[in-house]
């Protein structure tokens, strides 16, 4: 009887990310203090500017899987519901939790009527909260895209990827093309909205899930990517010296550079993995980790919030020591409550 082996290479990707998702977090509190200057900073930005990529990834993650669903297909109703069934406590539970918990209790915030209204139709209530909305609308799509595709070929998956990236990144790059000519035209989006601008990804996703480089071609993509990550790390750190480079290609999930960046990591990630042999035991792990992935994006905040405010060095932000262990302690305890979470029926609902 022939064993079927699993592809560890997204649940792989899907653990580096969220590691990266809370090394921006964390060390972005060190990057944004006053004190910016000294190895200290620059170690936080290599960490906070070298993970940028998470986020895109995680959508072409949820592409390459979703896309290719029969269910979304010949049963878009069950697909919704099973979606709406897991997102629709997440939403309300976590924005209460960060909003209640977090403003209010914790950091002692006064909010109006009015304040409450905005940040949740901004999808501001918590940093990390916009995500839930993002994935809400790509989930409502997914139906439409996955039967646009179902008999489509890889030219016109890819073709489709592309237009919607360059869409992106060309509409995010004119706000910095108009700046020269002193117009200001900034892009704002809501909970409408967020899932709008990373459609490209999320297809990019699906139409790269089973490329695989070798030899010379992964070698190539994988200079090019680490090239970009410190490229863009550099011009982090030393804004003004290309202003040209300032205006064109923002530090942002949806610039130029950072869209290259993703695709090159998600190529070249699913690319190496192939080339690891993952013990079952080691599998079953890997699996459990990328399975907790989810809720450790949604209660990391709540913990590093916890030691911000009750650890003087963390809260004074300049001291990279203090946040690096703080780091450690953040993932750690988010990786121990999400898969304890995972194992209560009640709890698993909203991780």
């Amino acid at each position: 009887m022939n064993k079927t082996f699993r592809d560890y290479g997204l649940d792989m990707l899907r653990i580096i990310s969220i590691c990266g998702v809370v090394a921006i977090h964390v060390f972005g509190l060190r990057v944004g203090s006053e004190a910016k200057e000294g190895r200290g900073w620059w170690a936080a930005v290599a960490i906070d500017i070298g993970f940028i990529w998470v986020v895109p990834v995680f959508v072409m993650i949820s592409g390459a899987l979703l896309l290719g669903s029969r269910q979304a297909i010949s049963a878009p109703m069950n697909f919704y519901g099973k979606r709406a069934s897991r997102l629709v406590p997440a939403l309300i539970i976590w924005n209460a939790v960060y909003l209640i918990g977090v403003r209010i209790w914790m950091r002692h915030e006064e909010l109006s009527g009015a304040r409450v209204l905005q940040l949740i139709y901004d999808g501001s209530v918590f940093t990390q909260l916009y995500f839930l909305w993002l994935i809400v609308g790509l989930y409502a799509i997914t139906p439409i895209l996955a039967t646009f595709f179902a008999e489509a070929s890889q030219r016109r998956v890819l073709v489709t990827a592309g237009v919607f990236l360059a869409a992106t990144v060309l509409a995010y790059m004119a706000p910095g093309i108009l700046g020269y000519f002193e117009v200001s035209r900034p892009i704002s989006t809501n909970i409408f909205t967020y899932w709008i601008p990373f459609v490209g990804y999320f297809v990019a996703g699906y139409a790269l899930r089973s490329v695989r480089l070798r030899g010379i071609a992964l070698i190539a993509v994988s200079i090019v990517t680490a090239a970009l990550i410190v490229f863009t790390i550099w011009h982090f750190g030393h804004r003004g010296v290309f202003p040209w480079a300032d205006r064109l290609f923002s530090i942002s999930y949806l610039g130029a550079g950072v869209a290259a960046m993703a695709i090159g990591v998600f190529v070249v990630g699913l690319s190496v993995s192939k080339f690891i042999k993952v013990p079952d035991r080691a599998g079953t792990v890997l699996v459990s980790l990328s399975n907790a992935s989810f809720g450790v994006f949604l209660v990391h905040l709540v913990i590093f919030e916890t030691i911000r405010l009750n650890v003087p060095a963390v809260l004074a932000a300049d001291s990279f020591p203090a946040i690096a262990v703080a780091y450690i302690v953040t993932l750690l305890g988010s990786f121990l409550v999400s898969l304890i979470a995972l194992k209560v029926p009640l709890l698993r609902r909203v991780f």
